[in-house]
């Protein structure tokens, strides 16, 4: 549980930076949130490096809130 609120602090934290919102909530889409498509690769690109992870085209669907982006990122770290 622990891991799973610091994964989801560390990318809320890259959210927050890249998007300049102060309040993400963690399931609504960042579509939603008024996020371009430019502003939601450069999250992707965040999240690979920090995590030293591949996010795949097809698996793009999969950060369009908090709590996805979480899950894959739980599921690429293993």
């Amino acid at each position: 549980m622990a891991d799973t609120e610091k994964l989801l602090g560390e990318l809320r934290a890259i959210f927050t930076e890249i998007t300049e919102i102060d309040e993400i909530p963690s399931n609504k889409s960042l579509k939603d949130l008024g996020v371009d498509s430019m502003m939601a690769l450069e999250i992707v690109t965040a999240i690979e490096k920090k995590y030293a992870i591949k996010i795949e085209e097809s698996e793009l669907n999969e950060v369009a809130t908090l709590d996805k982006a979480a899950a894959l990122v739980a599921k690429k770290l293993g």
